[in-house]
């Protein structure tokens, strides 16, 4: 626990929340990198409300990849050794606007996938080196068969998924473990005005289930738990109906 809680998208909603409970277990250092890294005074004072001794703050650019190394081994050279890597950015973007501009399509699988996968690997090396680490990646159901309502952001996250699945593999031996997380449709900023799908959850409940998961060592965990088994299910629906489910 004398490690960093590094959270890559510092003001996300579900990334500060699995902060705010690391810190309630110990963890005392938590590092937020994010965009406009001087606009984050709420997310600090929470997480020194429940106890962090130390909440410094990075300037992000998850889009630009070409700085992403040196971002991160500058932390790790300031900040001390990472015990825990929350990846919590992204990017929902326009399904509608996506089919018509392929700029905006290509914005998205930018954020969601190409900049997850910079991201991951530097990430993965750095934590190699310290011989120990965790690494949280965020993936979604909607990655586990995409639907038509929303496949420009599904298929960002199926290549996610799949990324994380093989690093994680990678990872094997080397003391770094990797977790993800699967939720369903979650209800907050970044689903505002949106209508929730079935078993929705909150950033707060993913959360939970992502720190508990930590805790227990675990490679997978759907949110909620069930989900694991509707998918299963949905996998056998026809492709002709498939098309047809809303996202």
């Amino acid at each position: 626990m004398s490690g960093a809680v590094l959270v890559l998208g510092g003001r996300s909603e579900i990334g500060v929340a699995v902060a705010e409970r690391l810190v309630k277990q110990g963890r005392t250092k938590v590092v937020l990198a994010a965009r406009r890294s001087a606009d984050l005074d709420a997310e600090e004072a929470l997480l020194r409300e429940v106890g962090a001794t130390e909440v410094a703050r990075a300037e992000f650019d998850a889009d630009d990849v070409s700085s992403h190394e040196q971002l991160l081994r500058g932390i790790v050279d300031e900040h001390g050794p990472i015990d825990v890597a929350v990846t919590a950015f992204g990017l929902l973007g326009d399904q509608e606007r996506a089919e018509r501009e392929a700029a905006h399509a290509i914005e998205i699988v930018h954020t969601d996938y190409v900049a997850h996968i910079s991201v991951l690997t530097h990430l993965a090396n750095l934590l190699r080196q310290q011989g120990s680490g965790r690494i949280v990646v965020f993936s979604s159901v909607a990655g586990v068969r995409v639907r038509r309502a929303n496949y420009v952001y599904g298929s960002a996250k199926a290549g996610l998924d799949g990324f994380a699945n093989g690093l994680s593999d990678a990872l094997v031996g080397s003391g770094v473990e990797l977790l993800i997380v699967r939720p369903g449709f979650v209800i907050g900023r970044m689903t505002q005005g949106m209508s929730p799908a079935p078993w929705s959850s909150t950033p707060d409940q993913v959360a939970d289930a992502t720190v508990s998961a930590l805790r227990r060592g675990r490679r997978v965990v759907w949110v909620p738990g069930i989900l694991r088994w509707v998918f299963a299910a949905m996998r056998l629906v026809p492709q002709a109906i498939w098309r047809r489910m809303p996202r």
